[in-house]
């Protein structure tokens, strides 16, 4: 029988996006998800937990979950995943940071495609991986042991933005309800930004998918 996932969360940056470290209980071998910036405050978290990670999975390439990608691979040399499909955001990183008046390292070109149906086994860890564009085009959602890494697509309450380019509200609004509120229930939603949720409370009372808020009007 497998052990338990340990699952540390770490809101980093000035886009306060969640990072997450991904590990079986007591294990070394982590996963590391969505690095966006403060590269130090993910290796102290790594060295805190006696960690060393052995993958980086990337939920999508905005800004704010990639940033701290080219410091973490300089120091570990760890292999990178990303969907084809937003190849082009994770190329502009550094134009998207200069954007927003920020510099960051550009991070080395990914090294494994993910695609909607694959099934990963990484630190011991199964992971289901479904393409839910909307957000961005190449948006994924990562799924484990009754868990599931959601990015940017929806939120506590909300979900993600669509007016960056190649996002699409009503792509965005058929993902969600295609690739996360057909998992269970009890599935708990790790999201890009703010707290931990899960799949029934968003189906009952978010009120961009109950119907409240008129996203075509």
């Amino acid at each position: 029988m497998s052990l338990p996932l340990e699952v540390l969360r770490l809101e980093l940056g000035p886009f306060l996006a969640n990072c997450f470290l991904l590990r079986r209980e007591g294990e070394e071998h982590t996963l590391v998800i969505d690095p966006g910036f403060d590269g130090n405050r993910i290796e102290e978290a790594l060295t805190e937990w006696g960690a060393e990670p052995v993958a980086i999975l990337l939920t999508h390439a905005h800004i704010d979950h990639v940033a701290a990608v080219g410091p973490l691979v300089r120091v570990h040399s760890v292999p990178i995943y990303l969907h084809r499909d937003d190849l082009a955001l994770y190329e502009a990183a550094s134009q998207q940071a200069a954007a927003f008046g920020l510099e960051i390292e550009p991070p080395p070109p990914p090294d494994h495609d993910l695609s909607h149906g694959q099934r990963l086994s990484l630190a011991g860890i199964e992971l289901e991986v479904r393409h839910a564009p909307g957000h961005s085009p190449g948006g994924v959602v990562l799924c484990t042991d009754g868990r599931a890494f959601v990015g940017d697509c929806v939120f506590a309450g909300s979900i993600g933005r669509t007016d960056l380019p190649g996002g699409d509200t009503a792509t965005l609004l058929r993902s969600i309800r295609e690739q996360i509120l057909q998992l269970p229930g009890s599935t708990i939603l790790h999201t890009g930004h703010g707290p931990d949720t899960n799949v029934e409370r968003e189906a009952l009372t978010n009120p961009f998918l109950t119907g409240a808020i008129d996203l075509a009007g």
